[in-house]
């Protein structure tokens, strides 16, 4: 039986997770990936087969609430703090920081409070994307406890494993990630501390890497797309000799699978066979791809649009919002439901190019059927903030059916 999390009952939901109890008891093993139907009459509302909060985030918050109850105490005298948003949901962390929590540095790394605030005896919450080795070294050379609270996701502490593993037997870790993300510096730190390591982006990086791999341009080019993504003393004529490629977890898995795929037909074009790549294939996070498997199916049965609920700067949620758009659905990414301002204005996300929009008429006008709208949410999203969403479409609509009849089909689910 999975285990069950102690999270708080305002994150859960009459609806939303009354849906998600009812598809786990029919399917535990999680092979339908079909969206769950609430038929509102003129209003359907598609929700993906996986979505919000996964493993990693709940085992976070019950950490990072039993550290408060815990200590009340200390969190009363400001002495508990989060080495930044221990998850990327604006919701989570604001309900954290009213409670005493104080967050010492920016997702970015940027300080907001000074260390010399801390005093020995302090506890530091670890957030789920982990720490760089030597911010903990820091931490821990104050007498500060950074290991009764620690909340690093066990998904992101198996590619950690996996990276000292092979840098152990002589191979350069790639690292497909974002360079500045919190869980990439942890997993290049850790890396870097037993072989050589470079971060990759994307496939087009990765595209270049294969350039260099391949021996069609040299190491000047290298360094022109490169320089600020090895660790130190990197040499592209000795440390991409043998290869293995791991992730940030909330990448898109299709993209970590591709990207170590193009890297191994680059070996395989220099040395003639793959014997210098090492398999990692075991380090892909289930609940990511779980997550992005259930919007492509969710995006397959139909909609007139998709609303995607998560914290922006999120980078799982994004890309949920990536196959959305990619399938050509008019898509909408907002942080909680006070973005639904009205059927004809609409606050969202730009995630590619990090700014808030406002689009006019965005809820679509159907006439003779109902209004089809898919809904799913990022793994750190509480199923509370999608019941919202939905409470604003049905108060927008007309003649629809009482929310107990739509959750109907869902009843053998406990409330």
């Amino acid at each position: 039986m999975a285990r069950q999390f102690d999270v708080p009952a305002f994150y859960r939901s009459p609806i939303v997770t009354r849906v998600k109890a009812a598809r786990t008891a029919a399917d535990l093993r999680k092979k339908d990936l079909s969206p769950s139907v609430l038929d509102f009459g003129p209003l359907r509302v598609k929700l993906a087969r996986h979505f919000g909060f996964c493993f990693g985030v709940e085992n976070a918050i019950e950490i990072a609430y039993r550290a408060l109850d815990e200590n009340p105490d200390m969190a009363a005298a400001g002495r508990i703090f989060l080495l930044s948003e221990m998850i990327h949901n604006p919701h989570v962390n604001e309900d954290l920081l009213a409670r005493g929590i104080r967050f010492l540095r920016t997702t970015s790394g940027e300080p907001l409070l000074p260390l010399d605030t801390l005093i020995p005896g302090d506890l530091v919450i670890v957030p789920a994307f982990g720490a760089p080795t030597e911010v903990l070294d820091d931490l821990s050379s104050r007498g500060v406890d950074v290991q009764a609270y620690d909340t690093t996701c066990p998904f992101v502490v198996r590619v950690w494993k996996k990276g000292a593993s092979i840098g152990a037997k002589g191979y350069t870790v790639i690292v497909h990630g974002k360079r500045t993300h919190e869980e990439t510096r942890a997993t290049f730190s850790r890396a870097a501390a037993s072989a050589p390591v470079v971060v990759v982006r994307d496939e087009a990086e990765t595209e270049t890497l294969a350039a260099v791999i391949e021996g069609r341009e040299d190491a000047s080019f290298f360094w022109d797309h490169f320089t600020g993504k090895t660790s130190e003393g990197f040499d592209p004529a000795r440390d991409l000799a043998r290869l293995g490629v791991v992730n940030q977890t909330t990448m898109l898995a299709s993209e970590t699978a591709a990207i170590a795929e193009r890297i191994r037909q680059a070996v395989v074009t220099r040395d003639g066979d793959d014997a210098n790549i090492a398999d990692t294939s075991d380090t892909l996070c289930y609940a990511t791809k779980e997550n992005q498997d259930a919007t492509e199916a969710l995006i397959a049965s139909g909609a007139d649009v998709a609303i995607v609920v998560g914290g922006y700067n999120s980078s799982n949620t994004s890309h949920l919002v990536e196959l959305c758009e990619d399938a050509g659905l008019p898509t909408y990414f907002v942080s909680d439901a006070d973005q639904l301002i009205s059927p004809s204005l609409i606050r969202h996300f730009d995630w590619r190019t990090k700014t808030p929009r406002e689009t006019a008429d965005w809820l679509p006008e159907v006439d003779g059927r109902p209004l089809d709208v898919i809904l799913t949410a990022g793994a750190s999203c509480p199923d509370a903030l999608l019941d919202a969403v939905i409470q604003t479409l049905l108060s927008w609509t007309p003649s629809t059916r009482p929310v107990d009849e739509a959750l109907a089909p869902f009843e053998a689910a406990p409330a």
